[in-house]
């Protein structure tokens, strides 16, 4: 089984900033052998949820609302992605949620859409 654990949210004031971390893992250490696609998405209260950013064989994607404040980055070797959180407003509060699809294993076994548990991000005004 794979999973993905995500870390790094919490409060902060408006205007600042956050680094969120996600790291993908197998049952048996070094069970990943490559990974298509991660990104993150987030949820806030009341809406659904919607995709943040997102990186594929080096390119990246990027909702309209984070463009210029957020940058996606992911280490391969370490099978992490971050995303890196600048001028924070209160209409980023939500819960944030670490995804990846098309993991392959070592043993090729290939697992679609796997989600983290979320980490809750609250920016105060």
């Amino acid at each position: 089984q794979v999973q993905l654990v995500e870390s790094g949210g919490g409060l902060v004031q408006a205007g600042g900033s956050l680094r969120l971390s996600c790291a993908a893992s197998g049952a048996a250490s070094g069970s990943i052998f490559t990974i298509n696609t991660m990104g993150w998405y987030r949820q806030a209260p009341g809406k659904q949820r919607e995709l943040v950013a997102s990186t594929t064989s080096g390119s990246t994607k990027y909702a309209d609302s984070v463009k210029g404040r957020f940058t996606i980055s992911r280490d391969k070797a370490k099978n992490m992605v971050y995303l890196q959180m600048n001028s924070l407003f209160s209409e980023d509060t939500g819960v944030y949620y670490c995804n990846a699809d098309r993991i392959i294993t070592r043993t090729g076994v290939t697992y679609f859409e796997v989600w983290g548990q979320g980490t809750l991000i609250t920016v105060s005004s």
